[in-house]
């Protein structure tokens, strides 16, 4: 006989477990099982039916792995959230008792983070077991920095204590740094939602997202508790992340932070990197009793030294003789520095793109300049990117905080001004020598220092996604700014594509559309010139305008005698009307040699269209019911898709003419 299966212990009701099955089983509250859940990465799943998952009358909607909760038992965090609980219960005892000074001695004695700093918990064995290698942690980076950097942005509340702002804040700056250094920011772009950056650490691509410096509102239907959680791990995660970084690039980690500075607004310059790889780093001085020691060299010694120096000099040269020869014979075996280019084996082949050696280094694009910013302008975001891509002077006005290289606006030295107020004017020195002097030169509010290139923020991120340095005059003060496009999207083949001319995307048709309007309304304009040169000729003789009108007529019947033009007579019955209405003199409307081209034109690729569209269907009758719908769903997409960028055109080309007929 065989063994009787007993439900609920095999198949898929085995391998699920509701949540409170869970939590009985670990011995845990709801709050510490999410915390626990989330640290771990272990997430609720959806079996395919949940009646047969489910062991209990009532519908259970969170369900989990059994294996994943079996995973948890062997947790060590475990212990610590019983620790916790039992410590609870201690003081809620001793509270109950009334006896308040054993319970203001478990208190104490818990090792609480508000009273000695210390974590009762750390989750560094966590990060080491869910990123085993560092380009693991790399790729979940992205979610990490966006969460920091929007909690170091928040304001302390209950929910949100200081300490884990501080924090935030904290790690944001040192990777900032670890950027700025190793000059790893590739790209930034303005959006609503905030400032987008993307870096490339060792091959990985990183994009996280940095809220604007707005002051922001705590709204109470978000569960900062949940998010404390994320964060708190995140922390962790960073800091790993952080030292890594550090250690590969030569520098000790944690920098040496400058609180007083930080207090005062200084952010990134509050830090101060050490390490033998730090080009900024100055030559240590031995410092006794505040007292430099000046030591100079023997002079014995340094007679010895300059012997032994000679005689080396005078064996270099003795070899060099020798070496010139035998650097003859091997000339030709000697690797060169040149590249490779790559030709096609057979005639006709595929031309490959040649490598070639870069001029400019994009790391180093605003090396050779000194900015200054004005107040209005958003100092943090302007001041990582400049320091990222080579700038190491950078000044601004004393009320946005410390760490400036200069505070004076009038400094001779700045060679741009990045400005985002109204046009400024440019003042002459008082003396009216036309020198450009700077020193001298006496400068009001909201006026020009003459030598300084003055841009828009905007231009700083447009040269660093095109890699160079765009025209100042495009984002000169009050100047109307080009469009400031997405670096991370990449325009599709046959989608609108605003960085190209509009002639070299728009199909045939839309440009004889737009052929045709114009000569519309060259006609319209003619039109109304002859209307008003024949307002000033009324008071000729009423023979005149009746012969006049006899000619017209033959003319209209001369014209309507041909059958190609249709659409002529369709414009001159719409002038006839027009000119009824008015009580005016019906004017003859002549079609040119072009207009009438573009006519044809037009017509043969209506034409052609109806033809494509005709054995499109007939094609569609050969494919089965399901092939078809789906063919009709990808056509509704398609068609979608190339009305809206039909409109994006229509849209621009009109922007275009208006600029014209501005310009």
């Amino acid at each position: 006989m065989p063994k009787i299966k007993k439900k609920g212990q095999a198949g898929a009701a085995k391998n699920y477990i509701t949540r409170t099955q869970a939590v009985k089983k670990l011995q845990l509250s709801l709050p510490d099982f999410r915390k626990l859940c989330i640290w771990k990465g272990i997430y609720p799943r959806e079996p395919r039916n949940k009646k047969k998952v489910s062991k209990s009358a009532t519908a259970s909607t969170t369900f989990y792995y059994t294996k994943d909760i079996q995973y948890l038992l062997h947790e060590p965090l475990l212990q610590k959230f019983r620790d916790q609980k039992v410590l609870e219960k201690k003081i809620s005892r001793a509270l109950g008792r009334g006896d308040v000074s054993d319970a203001a001695r478990f208190e104490r004695h818990a090792a609480r983070p508000e009273a000695t700093g210390k974590p009762r918990y750390t989750l560094n064995h966590i990060i080491r077991e869910r990123y085993p290698t560092f380009n693991d942690a790399l790729r979940d980076l992205d979610d990490c920095l966006s969460m920091l950097f929007l909690f170091a942005n928040l304001p302390s509340t209950s929910a949100v204590p200081a300490k884990m702002i501080a924090r935030c804040e904290r790690l944001c700056l040192e990777f900032q740094h670890y950027l700025i250094v190793s000059h790893s920011l590739r790209k930034s772009f303005l959006s609503i939602k905030g400032i987008y950056y993307q870096a490339n650490i060792q091959g990985e691509d990183i994009l996280w997202l940095v809220p604007y410096k707005f002051n922001q509102r705590i709204v109470g239907d978000v569960d900062f508790r949940i998010m404390g959680t994320f964060v708190e791990f995140y922390m962790t995660l960073l800091g790993f992340v952080n030292y890594r970084l550090y250690s590969s690039i030569g520098l000790k980690y944690p920098p040496k932070f400058d609180q007083l500075k930080d207090e005062n607004g200084a952010e990134l310059g509050a830090f101060s990197l050490e390490g033998v790889n730090m080009a900024t780093q100055g030559e240590t001085k031995a410092v006794t009793s505040g007292e430099e020691q000046q030591q100079g060299p023997d002079p014995k010694v340094q007679a010895e030294v300059d012997k032994i120096i000679k005689q080396l000099k005078e064996d270099e040269s003795k070899n060099d003789e020798t070496a010139e020869e035998d650097a003859e014979a091997d000339d030709e075996e000697k690797p060169t520095d040149a590249i490779d280019k790559f030709e096609p084996v057979a005639p006709g082949g595929d031309v490959l793109p040649q490598p070639a050696y870069s001029s400019n280094d994009p790391s180093q694009l605003f090396a050779n300049f000194t900015f200054y910013l004005s107040r209005e302008t958003p100092r943090q975001p302007l001041e990582f990117i400049l320091r990222a891509f080579g700038c190491k002077r950078i000044g601004w006005d004393s009320v946005l905080g410390e760490g400036a290289f200069t505070n004076d606006e009038s400094d001779p030295s700045i060679t741009h001004h990045i400005i985002d107020r109204p046009v400024v004017q440019a003042v002459a020195s008082e003396e009216g020598d036309g020198e450009d002097n700077q020193t001298a030169q006496k400068v009001g509010p909201n006026q020009r220092y003459p030598g300084r290139i003055y841009v828009q923020p905007q231009w700083v991120w447009d040269c660093v996604n095109d890699e160079e340095l765009k025209s100042p005059e495009l984002y000169a003060p009050g100047a109307a700014l080009p469009p400031h496009l997405s670096p991370f999207v990449k325009a599709a083949p046959g989608q609108y594509d605003p960085t190209l001319p509009l002639e070299a995307q728009q199909t045939e048709a839309e440009a004889i559309e737009a052929e045709l309007e114009d000569a519309e309304k060259d006609g319209a304009e003619e039109g109304s010139d002859v209307e008003n040169d024949m307002d000033v000729d009324d008071a000729e003789d009423d023979e005149d305008e009746e012969e006049g009108d006899e000619e017209e007529e033959e003319e209209a019947e001369d014209e309507e005698m041909e059958e190609d033009e249709e659409e002529s007579k369709t414009l001159q019955r719409q002038l006839e009307l027009e000119a009824e209405l008015q009580g005016k003199k019906v004017q003859n409307k002549k079609v040119d040699s072009k207009t009438k081209a573009k006519l044809e034109q037009r017509k043969a690729l209506e034409k052609k269209a109806k033809e494509e569209a005709e054995d499109l269907e007939r094609a569609k009758g050969m494919l089965s019911k399901k092939k078809r719908k789906l063919f009709e769903q990808m056509q509704y997409t398609n068609n979608k898709k190339s009305a809206q960028d039909e409109k994006l055109r229509a849209k621009r080309r009109k922007l275009e003419k208006e600029k014209a007929q501005k310009a």
